[in-house]
């Protein structure tokens, strides 16, 4: 009889790469500095890591530009630029224990998730990016006279991309994904709270047979390293990833270069569950919607809006389920739920529940930390939600989940609406046409019906209002990488 084996602790990852990765080479700060990377679980430093300025930005601009002007990378027959691309989603995928325990060591997310989630989801970028390499073309178009026209899509230069710490693997794959299909070269940022995974990539890149300068890696401060990048001259865009406040500032530093910007932003999603819902569906959905890694997630259904009629029984669902998750170790293959990512992260939550309690809503379950070291937050719930407290109006990037009723569809559809965010929402509901209806009228840029979370490379990713403008995965993905030149040639005889 066979038997079944429970999943093994994984080993500790190695620590290699804490330098900055500049054309090629590992190199210090210029500066000397380096600063500390923490285990969310432990407190405890991981690694002491180059902190890079703006001197270092110079230096990996200088890179990216010749890679770009004078290098192979943009001018490479665009099927070589695929197979390398797929080399390195190859090499990721060989060393995928180890990069999963890299991430939920520095990040605190449950390694389990990165092995089955993050990971494959950054291989199946990758994999589909280098397959539009070859695929990037433009058009002939008759206009008027003796001419022939057509355009050509070119890249659009030196990238500047500054990325979150909630995914780490996954957003460096979003963006160099596009990026390196596009024929782009790359200076990243990755999140100071989460440098260690980019640095990682940025080797298996160098494997893979990336040409040196095309992708460049800094690590550092968003007030130096990030500001650096922004201003920078030899920068052509800037992707972000991260807060609205950051991307406002970008965008006043940007304004003088006119540089191009795309943003994913923030959100506080709604997510809407019908009476004629499949309920125990919608429960483990909304659990998703909200729980997933550890609530720090931009598009988080962080607004739970039921009918009124199923509120109370829906609301005993999710209070049952949420605390039945098993918070702890993230390196355990029991745990559902890791640490936050920081104590800036852990205190910022803390406050929000505090204040939801304080306005008056009801803490159906959690809100409490979980143990006296780590940055460990109970799954919380809380009900008599009022759309005008700052825990149903404001993003709070954590496991606290906001619960508000509704009778009226008129009504509902313009509450949910009520938010100066746009990233996404969800129905849960038996009704084709009403979830079309529903999908119709909310405004967001990505409406998940009957499900919650689901993220594949071919689907554009993006938000309205302030949750960013731009989008990122699909071949929409690729436009903000490339710029389109237009061409006409005269077909008249030229004179003897």
């Amino acid at each position: 009889m066979a038997t079944v084996t429970a999943p093994r602790r994984p080993a500790a990852p190695k620590i290699h790469q804490t330098q900055l990765f500049i054309d090629g080479q590992w190199t210090p700060a210029r500066s000397g500095k380096t600063f500390e990377t923490i285990n969310p679980a432990t407190e405890e430093v991981i690694a002491q890591v180059a902190e890079g300025d703006a001197a270092d930005v110079e230096l990996a601009v200088r890179a990216a530009r010749k890679a770009f002007d004078d290098g192979p990378w943009p001018r490479m027959n665009a099927r070589e630029r695929g197979r390398i691309i797929l080399r390195l989603a190859d090499l990721i995928e060989e060393e995928i224990e180890e990069l999963a325990a890299l991430e939920s060591l520095d990040n605190g997310k449950p390694v389990s998730d990165a092995r089955a989630g993050d990971i494959p989801l950054a291989l199946d970028c990758l994999r589909y990016y280098a397959g539009w390499a070859d695929k990037i073309h433009g058009q002939t178009i008759p206009i008027n006279g003796n001419y022939f026209c057509y355009t050509r899509r070119e890249p659009v230069g030196v990238a500047g991309q500054i990325i979150p710490w909630n995914f780490p693997i996954l957003m460096v794959a979003w963006k160099w994904g596009p990026a390196l299909a596009a024929g782009c070269t790359i200076v990243m940022k990755p999140a100071e709270q989460t440098p260690l995974t980019a640095l990682r990539l940025a080797r298996l890149a160098q494997k893979a047979g990336v040409p040196d300068g095309v992708i460049n890696v800094v690590t550092g401060f968003g007030p130096t390293a990030g500001a650096a990048i922004v201003n920078h001259p030899g920068i052509d865009k800037v992707a972000f990833t991260g807060s609205g406040e950051t991307a406002q500032i970008i965008m006043r530093q940007a304004a003088g270069q006119l540089k191009r910007l795309t943003f994913e932003l923030g959100g506080k999603s709604p997510n809407i569950v019908f009476a004629d819902a499949d309920l125990d569906a919608a429960a483990a959905g909304a659990h998703v919607g909200i729980y997933l890694n550890q609530g720090q997630c931009c598009c988080a259904g962080s607004r739970l809006f039921v009918e009124d009629t199923i509120h109370d029984a829906f609301v005993a669902r999710v209070v049952e389920g949420s605390r039945q998750r098993r918070v702890g170790d993230p390196f355990d293959p029991g745990t559902h739920q890791g640490p936050q990512v920081d104590k800036a992260q852990f205190d910022k939550i803390m406050g929000y529940i505090e204040a939801g309690k304080k306005e008056g809503a009801t803490c159906a379950t959690g809100g409490k930390r979980v143990g006296d070291r780590g940055f460990f937050i109970e799954p919380t719930v809380f009900t008599n939600v009022k759309d005008e407290m700052a825990i149903a109006r404001e993003e709070i990037f954590g496991p606290v989940l906001s619960v508000l009723k509704f009778s009226d569809m008129d009504e509902l559809i313009r509450r949910a609406n009520a938010t100066t965010f746009g990233l996404a929402a969800a129905v849960w509901t038996r009704d084709v046409a009403k979830a079309h209806d529903v999908a119709r009228r909310l405004r967001a840029g990505t409406v998940w019906v009957n499900c919650y979370d689901v993220f594949d490379a071919a689907a554009p990713f993006g938000g309205f209002k302030q949750s960013g403008f731009g989008r990122e995965l699909g071949e929409r993905g690729l436009e903000p990488y490339l710029e389109t030149k237009t061409v006409t040639v005269s077909l008249d005889q030229p004179r003897a």
